[in-house]
């Protein structure tokens, strides 16, 4: 029976028919994937209605047959409506999201000959999974998580839309509490797991660094047999905990057993990929590994380099010949709004703004610092530092230590703190720019993005870091609008430093 059977799909989910249809395709019983989105369906495909926060998918399943869905999963007290549901297939499961993950962990099995790539950690989750489809796409065919699918919802329809006979598929695997890298790691079974990073990330659920490793580590606890972990050597936790996972499953599987190995990369002496050197400038990165092997990237940033040396671990296993890595690499583009470099109406913007953490923050400013960090007379350098979320009781701490950071730098004329935590960076700021170049403002909605923007003129270089709900990235569309004479026009940088009053943050730190 073919794995996209109405019968074997209810079957691997564990559901009871509501309607037996009939399928309208040629070819009889085979559906053609997987949707989580009525807007987007394709015809034969399976909608799944899920229960977010905010929308609720059972108030679409009418709409995504009358589309073309050729069968839908719904929950408990889903009802069939009286009409229009005439040749659907229709099952009820006790969960639905967790009859996506059955039906991943199920279609996964079946990949026999494809290399599964999960590709973990605190920072550079997406930018490495785009760095590992340009490489590796020059010599096999396959796929990678489109965007930053990397959740419950994200990871399943990332396996579920791979091709049999695909040759590999990337995966990204995120987290945002304790056993959710675990529960995603059991449907992806990687045969080689790449964990770019560990940092401090969600710590009102993972706690402290200790937790944040042991979450980020259970990427490998389903590992296959004759698999390989690629690991970040410049964190001694996260390496000896990677350590010890492997040698634990390699003395559990017994001899005769396939060997799982272990490979460090980074700037650390006993990387087995040591970045033994590295730069760059307003076009992007270039590094050396300690075979010197020499390559460039067309990203900025310098965490980049160990982004990309992981890349090449993983090619190299895959068999990519190293002018074909060299050649994707160089050829690769990065994700939007991580580190992105945007001119919009004579303001350089560098948009991190997709998401935050204190390293990735502290990664941020020294990549602005070495590209703009020199004082020009054309324009000013200008922090916008939003709040970074989910630090838990650590964060005015944390805060604190990224002003600190942006402070020592010395690449910043001015700064704009958008949030109750990111006041938290003013007095260290304060003291090197002086209590009139900083500006607070409690968000940064509508209204108050285009105040922000208006503080911005012709020549400023500007860095835009706070976490992904803070919208950080209005305020590039603002100044868009303002340039395009359809908003606030943008005060030059020949006037006082910030012209519009408003209040100081406090002589204290809050």
């Amino acid at each position: 029976m073919s794995f996209w059977n109405p019968d074997h799909v209810r079957s691997v989910v564990g559901g009871v028919w509501l309607s037996r249809g009939q399928m309208s395709r040629a070819g009889g019983d085979t559906l053609t994937g997987v949707c989580t989105d009525s807007r987007s369906v394709r015809s034969g495909e399976v909608f799944v209605a899920l229960k977010g926060e905010r929308v609720d998918g059972h108030a679409y399943v009418a709409d995504a047959l009358r589309g073309g869905a050729a069968m839908a999963l719904v929950g408990e007290g889903y009802s069939m409506p009286s009409a229009g549901s005439s040749g659907a297939w229709v099952a009820r499961v006790d969960d639905t999201g967790a009859a996506l993950l059955r039906l991943a962990t199920a279609y996964r099995r079946t990949l026999e000959g494809t290399r599964v790539i999960a590709v973990g950690g605190s920072n550079g989750k997406t930018t490495t999974c785009r760095l590992l489809q340009a490489v590796l796409s020059r010599g096999l065919k396959g796929s990678a998580s489109p965007k930053s699918f990397n959740n419950a919802v994200g990871v399943p329809l990332t396996i579920l839309r791979a091709t049999r006979g695909d040759q590999y598929l990337v995966c990204e695997v995120g987290t945002n509490a304790p056993g959710e890298i675990g529960t995603l790691a059991k449907v992806v079974e990687p045969d080689i797991a790449v964990i770019t990073s560990v940092g401090r990330e969600h710590l009102e659920g993972l706690g402290d660094i200790h937790g944040v490793v042991r979450e980020e580590v259970s990427l490998l606890s389903t590992l296959r047999p004759g698999g390989m972990a690629v690991v970040n050597a410049d964190s001694g936790l996260l390496v000896e905990a990677a350590s010890a996972l492997l040698a634990a499953f390699n003395r559990a599987r017994g001899q005769g057993a396939k060997t799982s190995l272990l490979v460090t990369f980074g700037t650390d002496a006993r990387a087995n990929l040591r970045i033994v050197q590295s730069s760059q400038d307003e076009s992007g990165v270039s590094f050396t590994l300690n075979d010197r092997s020499a390559y460039r990237l067309g990203l900025l940033g310098l965490h980049n380099a160990s982004n990309a040396a992981a890349v090449v671990a993983v090619a190299r296993r895959l068999g990519i010949s190293g002018e074909e890595i060299e050649k994707g690499l160089l050829e690769a583009r990065g994700p939007e709004m991580r580190m992105q470099r945007l001119d919009v109406g004579g303001v350089t913007f560098l948009n991190d703004a997709y998401n935050a953490n204190p390293e990735s923050a502290v990664a941020a400013i020294q990549t602005f610092a070495d590209v703009y960090g020199r004082a020009g007379a054309a324009g000013r350098r200008v922090l916008v530092l939003g709040d970074m979320l989910e630090l838990g009781d650590e964060g005015a701490r944390l805060h604190r230590e990224v002003g600190e950071a942006a402070a020592a730098s010395g690449a910043f004329d001015a700064a704009v703190l958008v949030g109750n935590l990111a006041l938290h960076a003013a007095e260290p700021l304060r003291r090197v720019i002086g209590a009139g170049a900083l500006m607070p403002f409690e968000d940064c909605e509508r209204g108050r993005a285009a105040e922000i923007a208006a503080l911005l003129g012709p020549g400023d270089r500007v860095l835009l870091k706070g976490s992904r709900r803070m919208g950080l990235e209005r305020i590039v569309a603002e100044r868009a609008s303002a340039a395009k004479g359809a908003g606030t026009p943008a005060i030059e940088p020949r006037d006082a430093l910030w012209t519009q009053a408003r209040p100081a943050p406090p002589t204290t730190t809050p």
